[in-house]
Formats: C-alpha cells, sequence, structure tokens
C-alpha cells in the first residue's frame, strides 16, 4: 500500500480530476477501507484543502474552490516567496506587469485559505535604489534561452550587442563573430542581469551583460563544468564584472562598520553595495571602487561614524582623506587671488577661469541628501 503523503496526493488528484467522486469509487481507486478513505479526507481538510462531502444513496466528495491544484502544496514560507518572487520580477524583465498580476491571481485561486492570506499579506511596492544604474529591461525570450543553455549545460552562441543596443552589421567597422561560450552561471546584482561563462577560443572566463547579448538558436552542444576563478561566484562578479565596452575590474573591496540604521543604509548605498544588519543604530557595509580614496569618499557621503575599517589601506585612504579636507576646512591664505564676500557668511571665491557663486543657504541637491542621511542618525 502507499505511504500516507503518497496517497493523499493521490486522492487529492482525483477529487480535481472530475467535480464529484463517490465514496465507494475513492476507495476502490486508492485500495482503502471507507472508513481509512474518511480518515484521509479529514487529513486534507486539515492542510486547508475545502473537500466537501455529498449527500445520495452512495454519498461522496467534492473538492471545493482554492483546491483544484494538486502539485502546489505550499507551505507559509513557500507560499511568501512565491509572493516576493512574482512581484519583484519586472524590474529587471521587460513585458512581464501582466503576466505577473495574472500568475499571481492564478496561484492566489488554487490555495487554501490560509496559503491565501499569507500572499495577499505581501502585496509590494519596489523603490529604486537612488544609486543603482539598472541596465534597461532584458526580453524575456533572452532570459530563457540563456537560462536554457546554463541549465542544460549546453554551449551557447549569441552575438555582443553595442553599449547603444545595436547590433553590428558583418559589414560594419565594429562587427565581431559571434561569440562561442560555455555559460556556467546566471546573476542578477545591482538591477543588471549577468552571465558567467568560459570562452574556449580565449581560454578565458568572461562575465557578460545579459542586457547586451542577441542568443542564437540552442547549440544543443555539450560540455563540462568548470571550476570558477572564486568559489564564490557572488564576489567574483562582483569584483570583476563587465561593465559594459570591456571586463573591468573592481581594484579595492572594503568594508566598514557604519553608525546608522540598516534600512537608511541600503537606502542611499551604491548598487552592488553588500548590507549587513548589525543592530537597530548599526550597519556593516561591503562596497568597490576603482581607489581606495574612492571607497573612503563613499563612506564619507552617508555623514556619520564609521568604525572596524578594513582592510589596512582603506584605514589609510581615510586618514589621507581626513587630512585633505581638514586643509579645505582652513581660510584661504593671503595673496591667493581669492575673494570673500562680506555678507551674512556669504563667500565667493573666483578664480581666473572660474565661476563659482553661492547664494545665502543655497543647497544643492547632494547637500539635501547628506542633510536628510544626518537627520536619521
Amino acid at each position: 500500500m502507499a505511504t500516507t503523503s503518497a496517497r493523499l496526493l493521490t486522492l487529492l488528484s482525483l477529487l480535481a480530476a472530475r467535480q464529484n467522486r463517490s465514496g465507494r469509487e475513492l476507495a476502490e481507486r486508492l485500495g482503502i477501507s471507507a472508513r481509512t478513505l474518511r480518515r484521509d479526507v479529514e487529513s486534507l481538510r486539515a492542510l486547508g484543502y475545502p473537500v466537501h462531502a455529498l449527500k445520495g444513496p452512495d454519498g461522496g466528495y467534492r473538492l471545493g474552490p482554492g483546491g483544484g491544484l494538486p502539485p502546489l502544496l505550499l507551505d507559509d514560507e513557500q507560499a511568501v516567496a512565491v509572493a516576493v518572487a512574482l512581484q519583484t520580477a519586472p524590474t529587471s524583465v521587460t513585458g512581464l506587469d501582466d503576466a505577473v498580476a495574472r500568475a499571481l491571481t492564478s496561484i492566489r485561486q488554487v490555495m487554501p485559505a490560509r496559503l491565501r492570506s499569507e500572499v495577499d499579506a505581501m502585496r509590494l511596492t519596489s523603490i529604486r535604489n537612488s544609486w543603482e544604474f539598472p541596465a534597461p529591461p532584458i526580453a524575456p525570450g533572452t532570459l530563457k534561452a540563456v537560462g536554457y543553455a546554463v541549465r542544460n549545460e549546453q554551449v551557447l552562441r549569441f552575438d555582443y550587442l553595442t553599449p547603444d543596443g545595436r547590433r553590428p552589421h558583418p559589414n560594419d567597422a565594429d562587427f565581431t563573430a559571434p561569440l562561442r561560450v560555455e555559460p556556467h552561471h546566471l546573476v542578477l546584482w545591482a538591477g543588471r542581469w549577468y552571465l558567467v561563462a568560459y570562452d574556449p577560443a580565449a581560454a578565458s572566463w568572461r562575465i557578460h551583460r545579459v542586457d547586451r547579448i542577441h542568443a542564437h538558436s540552442p547549440t544543443g552542444i555539450p560540455f563540462r563544468r568548470r571550476e570558477l576563478p572564486e568559489p564564490d561566484v557572488a564576489r567574483y562578479v562582483m569584483t570583476s564584472h563587465d561593465r559594459g565596452d570591456t571586463p573591468a575590474r573592481w581594484e579595492c573591496l572594503g568594508s566598514a562598520l557604519m553608525e546608522l540604521p540598516a534600512d537608511v543604509v541600503a537606502r542611499w548605498a551604491p548598487g552592488g553595495s553588500v548590507i549587513e544588519y548589525v543592530s537597530p543604530t548599526r550597519t556593516r557595509i561591503t562596497l568597490g571602487a576603482w581607489s581606495w580614496a574612492g571607497i573612503a569618499g563613499l563612506l564619507a557621503t552617508f555623514d556619520a561614524d564609521i568604525t572596524a575599517v578594513e582592510p589596512d589601506d582603506l584605514r589609510e585612504a581615510c586618514r589621507v582623506l581626513a587630512e585633505r579636507y581638514r586643509r579645505a576646512g582652513e581660510p584661504p591664505p593671503e595673496g591667493t587671488g581669492e575673494r570673500t564676500g562680506e555678507g551674512q557668511g556669504e563667500r565667493t571665491v573666483e578664480r581666473p577661469g572660474e565661476l563659482a557663486v553661492k547664494s545665502p543657504g543655497e543647497r544643492s541637491p547632494a547637500n539635501a541628501d547628506e542633510r536628510e542621511i544626518g537627520e536619521h542618525r
């Protein structure tokens, strides 16, 4: 006899396949007694499936609304995961808004009442990070083609589009032959999709932006997976990603503890930064740049105390930047050609070839942002 769980799934599928089923028919199909059938029906009801009893000479059962998709047996965490995934997918893929809404409605209709309430509680509004610069949303067909090649371990053949999204013609000066790569991973980071692939012709690893891939028909050519240069694929993409024309690499990657809540740091952090909750008022941020001074400057934009700065090169950059800012805050020496206004703290500085006039109380958008960050401290 099948196990109880397998029998329950079979019973659920029988009830979903036809509107009404007699008790005798169900018991015979499952090879169980009428008493065991009643216990199984109660088990389905306990799981939240609306199994209704039918009156009549033989009696029977009917599966009500909310139970018509037997394979969809989701617990609370899975229901929340589905709701979140569907509602965040449209941010990077074109043409999914209507499909996502319909999919969420369809799944909700076949869920038991308890799980429907879990999904209804996850109505999300996605807000773009102010410093995140996502690529144009990619076509679903491109994502499917690349994902198919990754999943089935097949060589992917594609044209790499120009930065403006153009597919070069063979007669164009910038034309390059289609690439043939071994696709290993799809990564979504900071609003952009990346493909981690090995290029056999160049005997090297490359990271391609998926929004610039024009995939050809499936090759059907299998390949054997290789070990990545970096075991952590997320770290590898963050430190070696392709920003556009040529493969680029972040020379520096550092971190610090910041005296700000995680939600505030996450709101203003550059795209691709890693935000870690430490306490209600403290956050660890990890970010990259082309220089250590660049990371130190980004940390300074939060206008918050920082500690536990790593590594040593970043600490030295902070010391150099602090000294540079200290000198910048000193009054200008006499005889430099600078003129200071005399009204209500107004200062106008003029140098040959420059014009920089700031009215009292005038603020730039960046200053306004810094003031808002400071108010959260």
